[in-house]
């Protein structure tokens, strides 16, 4: 197995922005102890092609909600791979939670971005069984699968990016 990557928590400041736009009823000094507590993405198993993301703060989705969770991590990988981004497969086969964008494309120039390639996390629980998911601070809630990439034969691609949705301008 090639070891390509590197899972880091953002910046205390950048972080407790993030989750107290998000999250209006955490206080700054919740937040601050809530950055204490992220957990960095590892496998469950040997065999696990997935990085388990945790959650930050509990959370409970009736059908149809969305939440945004700043889980307060990137990722540094060599140019030529992505972290793809899914919801815990049991989570989305027992609830139909989904991501927003389907799938999350972690990009590895995202890493050098202003917001310190901090991966967010948009997911709405789509249950058409009425069911509620109750998320509590520390469940794995998505997984990310770093994946090679190649190019065009004729790529002469040279742009820089910064930032992150519509950030390449595309």
């Amino acid at each position: 197995m090639n070891r390509i990557a590197k899972f880091m928590k953002v910046s205390k400041d950048l972080f407790i922005d993030a989750i107290t736009d998000d999250f209006k009823d955490i206080s700054w000094e919740e937040a601050a102890v809530i950055y204490e507590d992220i957990i960095l993405p590892v496998r469950g198993t040997a065999g696990s092609a997935g990085y388990d993301f945790k959650m930050p703060v509990s959370l409970t989705l009736k059908p149809g909600e969305t939440a945004k969770i700043p889980t307060g991590i990137r990722a540094r990988m060599e140019n030529g791979w992505v972290l793809m981004v899914f919801p815990r497969s049991g989570l989305g086969f027992k609830y139909r939670l989904q991501l927003n964008n389907t799938v999350g494309i972690i990009d590895s120039d995202y890493f050098n971005s202003d917001n310190e390639g901090h991966i967010f996390i948009k997911m709405t629980n789509d249950s058409n069984e009425g069911k509620t998911i109750e998320l509590k601070k520390g469940d794995g809630f998505a997984q990310g699968i770093f994946v090679p990439f190649g190019l065009t034969e004729d790529d002469d691609c040279t742009a820089d990016r910064n930032g992150g949705f519509g950030s390449t301008g595309a």
